[in-house]
């Protein structure tokens, strides 16, 4: 293993690959040496931008002795067959969420780097960062009785045209096969899992309403509902066609909390409770998983419950009906 160890971006086809790549070398333990893309084009101008090289054959790349782990932002369709590969070459991966398309490969992705000993970690940020951690304390304490009903909101305007332009968001999110969903499979990630960090992580029932205000292809505006066997409801709301703030909101049988990232402000039955500092995120979590020789535990067992979660919200909004939790 190298010291420091010798990163790949294989893809910059998602927005967030130049802000991995950008961890990978400010990470005093990584280094970033290449980049793969199937789009030579796009691949060879992240390469420059980072100062790497580029690479057009990736099975030659994951063959490298020098090459110690990969960041996978590839489009998602694709990610089993690219993370089993690296796995197989024994390469630890870093990768963007969602896990893959379906539950069935997502347990295959885990299961190929749990066989070859390398460590995988995903991209699931907002656990980390300090409200989080502060509302995880409030719940322990029992600070709001029972909870009843959860809703989270993330949204950004990517999608919105403006003075004549499209979105910034580019249109390969819209692209059905490889996006494989709209601001629910993307963005929307970040409030499943912090819905199922507070509510649990098996609801009962689970129903979306999807619809596309700037008519890309997919959904830019997304509203999940969750039902849960001990009657609590937890509301997911993703979008690409609004700036709103991001928000959390918990309610009980004895209080109530909300978070808003507009002041960085939580209120916890009318009182503001300090927010700590964020605990390390996941790229440095990786770096130190690979260099422990651990596991992520609750990282990988949290991806494939988004996952779960995010194929049935699908399924519940293309068939327009509830759909019954397994």
């Amino acid at each position: 293993m190298s010291n420091p160890l010798k990163i790949a971006t294989l893809s910059f086809w998602h927005v967030h690959a130049g802000d991995y790549s950008k961890q990978a070398q400010a990470h005093p333990g990584t280094e970033l040496v290449a980049v793969w893309d199937d789009d030579a084009e796009r691949g060879r101008e992240g390469a420059e931008r980072f100062g790497a090289e580029y690479v057009d054959d990736l099975d030659a790349l994951l063959a490298r002795d020098d090459l110690d782990g990969v960041v996978i932002t590839t489009p998602t369709d694709v990610h089993r067959d690219v993370m089993v590969r690296a796995a197989q070459a024994g390469k630890h991966i870093f990768t963007e969420k969602v896990l893959a398309p379906t539950v069935a490969e997502a347990e295959e992705i885990v299961a190929a780097t749990d066989a070859a000993g390398v460590k995988l970690i995903v991209s699931l940020p907002r656990l980390y960062h300090g409200y989080t951690t502060a509302i995880r304390e409030v719940l322990d304490k029992g600070t709001l009785g029972t909870l009843t009903y959860g809703r989270v909101r993330l949204s950004h305007d990517g999608a919105i045209g403006r003075d004549g332009k499209e979105g910034w968001l580019p249109q390969r999110f819209f692209d059905p096969k490889a996006a494989i969903g709209g601001a629910l499979t993307d963005l929307g990630c970040h409030p499943v899992y912090l819905t199922q960090l507070f509510l649990g992580a098996q609801p009962e029932t689970v129903s979306a309403t999807y619809r596309s205000v700037a008519g890309r292809g997919l959904e830019d505006n997304a509203v999940v509902v969750a039902g849960y066997g001990d009657q609590r409801i937890g509301v997911i709301e993703a979008g690409f066609a609004s700036n709103n703030p991001f928000t959390i909101e918990l309610f009980g049988t004895e209080g109530t909390l909300t978070y808003t990232d507009r002041g960085n402000v939580l209120l916890v039955n009318g009182e503001q409770v300090d927010v700590p500092e964020h605990s390390p995120d996941a790229f440095a979590q990786w770096v130190d998983h690979i260099n422990n020789d651990t596991r992520a535990d609750e990282n990988i067992a949290r991806a494939v419950e988004l996952t779960r979660l995010v194929v049935a919200a699908n399924a519940a909004a293309e068939s327009n009906r509830v759909i019954s939790y397994s």
